[in-house]
């Protein structure tokens, strides 16, 4: 399980050459009714290189694109009458965190299948890097690594047209963990009539508090880690434009008429100095995004957990029937 996967993040630092705190926090403490997919070809800008679709529930694709070249994959899994009912659902995109070790399978590995349940919902895992932080980074040499124009471009209406959805602003949610949910934050700010819920499970969100810490974050793993020394937001000068787009605190306002959920834990490992710097960067950095939301009137869920930077799958179901409640039902 995702909770149980924090010592990953150790070797995540050990892969990439010891990292520094700021640049280890990008770990995860692990991760309209059309033709079925099986009837799809290309279109997007994607062309579907690979496909699984034995299992009823759980299946996969492998695309091929510009925009991060080499072929990522998605996992979809359909709720358990999707191939019965005949029924349109909403759809949550559910964006893994940071790590070596993860990608599009992170959910499936932490039983995702059984935090959904029954539940009438569509829920779309895509690869986002080992430290892509959701982004089109400033400088890449090994590449185009696009994550942020593949997931909003290229696949969200790919899915629309290939799944029984609700191709609208009521029909979507996003939530993610640990450098995930940060991507959640972002991708509701920027792209503000896509997403009617957004939750973040140990997601940063604020990138220039603390001297930038998460901002030194994003750009030191994704130097490591993805990018063979590009960045995300540049160094060492950044591009102060590129950082206020997607640091949600600047963005208050996109967050209005939204439903907000987010969690972060109170009591990360003494022993751990990655724990303790990880969540204790997430839970202030939540604390200011609460402030600037209540400063905004705007209504929200958060929650303050004991333990540290780890996926609470207690949480997640709970913020599950938050989004089925909030979003167009099937």
């Amino acid at each position: 399980m995702l909770k149980d996967q924090t010592p990953t993040r150790r070797r995540v630092l050990k892969a990439a050459g010891g990292l520094s705190a700021a640049a280890a926090l990008g770990g995860a403490g692990v991760l309209a009714g059309a033709a079925p997919a099986s009837a799809a070809g290309d279109g997007f800008g994607l062309r579907v290189t690979e496909r699984g679709e034995s299992d009823p529930r759980m299946w996969w694709y492998r695309f091929s694109t510009d925009q991060t070249g080499w072929d990522p994959a998605v996992n979809v899994l359909l709720p358990e009458d999707y191939h019965s009912s005949g029924r349109t659902y909403p759809v949550l995109y559910l964006l893994h965190g940071g790590g070596l070790d993860q990608d599009f399978m992170s959910f499936d590995k932490a039983g995702i299948r059984g935090l959904v349940g029954g539940r009438p919902i569509i829920v779309v895992m895509p690869d986002g890097g080992h430290a892509g932080w959701y982004s089109n980074p400033v400088s890449s040499n090994v590449g185009p690594r696009n994550w942020e124009t593949f997931h909003m471009k290229q696949l969200l209406p790919w899915i629309d047209a290939n799944f029984r959805t609700y191709a609208e602003y009521d029909g979507r949610a996003v939530s993610g963990f640990s450098m995930g949910g940060f991507g959640a934050w972002k991708y509701t700010a920027k792209y503000y009539g896509h997403f009617a819920s957004v939750s973040a499970h140990s997601g940063p969100a604020s990138l220039r508090r603390d001297l930038g810490a998460v901002a030194h974050w994003a750009n030191v793993s994704s130097a490591a880690a993805d990018l063979a020394g590009g960045s995300i937001y540049g160094m060492p000068l950044w591009d102060e434009a590129r950082v206020s787009a997607d640091n949600p605190v600047e963005r208050i306002d996109s967050y209005r008429g939204k439903r907000i959920f987010m969690v972060a834990g109170t009591s990360p490992d003494p022993v751990n100095w990655f724990e303790r710097i990880t969540e204790g960067e997430v839970l202030a950095g939540q604390r200011e995004f609460r402030g600037l939301l209540d400063n905004a009137g705007i209504a929200y869920e958060a929650r303050e957990e004991p333990g540290g930077h780890v996926f609470r799958h207690e949480m997640f179901k709970q913020d599950l029937d938050g989004m089925i409640e909030r979003l167009r039902k099937a």
